[in-house]
């Protein structure tokens, strides 16, 4: 009798087979990308849960139980830091030196990176460099001719100065970003309303601006984030002053041999409150409008 082999599987179950072991593979590989992502979540979340449940503790359970859950929770903390720390009238002039300087940043960034955009040779093409070496250089290098400028003016303690010197440190980054942004826009928008009887302010006010949303959205958020949390400027600025802002208002809760740091991480829910607020309303406008800074 003729042997019969075994027959093994033909091209196509092979085929198949290959393509259920490397969905399973892949199937794994997600799931192992998904627990480290949610690890990495963990641990982006913790130093909020913390700064949570801290500011909601009181002194003695803080030093019972730093990380457990406040048992009961209080807003004693808050009240506190809101009325008889003043962090109030703290909020108030962070929003006004933030606000003005935003106005600025974006009106100023936004004309001047037009014409970089539009003149990307000779004259343009030098200030877009110049601009450049602005982000380049870091602004603690001007620190003291810059307080003196300040001094001289008579600005030490106002809102001015700040509003000045946060304009000044910042523009160099915010016409990068709209420099990029505006190259990536055709030209022939603005060039029709000229054409149309435009001057070349009103083509810019009516035409190419609104086309800005994204990258203004970008250029808000991170000048906001930047202005509000800066704490060594406002330090040097406005220290003793009526015009302190929040991280000199929560930095004063600290002492030399006694902290309330209840009332500290209170004041910093409460200060980081706002700039969370602006990030949730323009959070669309963030990654697209920056991508295309870089883009251009």
């Amino acid at each position: 009798m003729n042997s019969v082999k075994a027959a093994g599987p033909t091209g196509p179950e092979r085929s198949v087979r290959s393509v259920k072991s490397v969905r399973r593979r892949a199937r794994y590989g997600s799931y192992a990308l998904e627990l480290v992502m949610a690890a990495v979540a963990v641990l982006f979340l913790f130093p909020v849960y913390a700064l949570i449940t801290l500011a909601l503790k009181e002194p003695r359970q803080i030093a019972d139980s730093p990380l457990g859950l406040p048992a009961p929770p209080t807003a004693h903390n808050f009240t506190h830091a809101w009325s008889s720390a003043s962090l109030g009238p703290a909020l108030v002039n962070s929003a006004v030196i933030t606000t003005l300087s935003l106005l600025l940043l974006v009106v100023i960034g936004s004309t001047g990176a037009y014409f970089l955009a539009r003149r990307a040779q000779g004259l343009g093409y030098g200030l877009y460099i110049l601009f450049l070496l602005g982000i380049v250089l870091p602004f603690q290098l001007g620190m003291i001719p810059l307080y003196k400028l300040v001094d001289s003016l008579g600005w030490l303690g106002t809102y001015q100065g700040m509003v000045l010197f946060y304009t000044g440190i910042q523009l160099p980054f915010t016409v990068f970003l709209y420099t990029g942004f505006i190259r990536t826009l055709p030209a022939d928008y603005a060039q029709a309303a000229l054409i149309d009887g435009c001057d070349h302010r009103q083509a810019f006010t009516r035409i190419v601006f609104p086309l800005l949303r994204p990258i203004t959205g970008t250029v808000i958020i991170l000048n906001a984030v930047f202005v509000w949390n800066d704490f060594f400027t406002p330090l040097l600025y406005l220290g003793g002053s009526a015009r302190e802002t929040v991280p000199v208002g929560v930095f004063s809760f600290v002492g030399q041999y006694v902290s309330d740091y209840g009332l500290v991480f209170a004041g910093l829910v409460l200060a980081a409150l706002p700039v969370l607020v602006v990030f949730l309303l323009l959070q669309r406008y963030v990654i697209k409008g920056f991508a295309g800074g870089l883009k251009g």
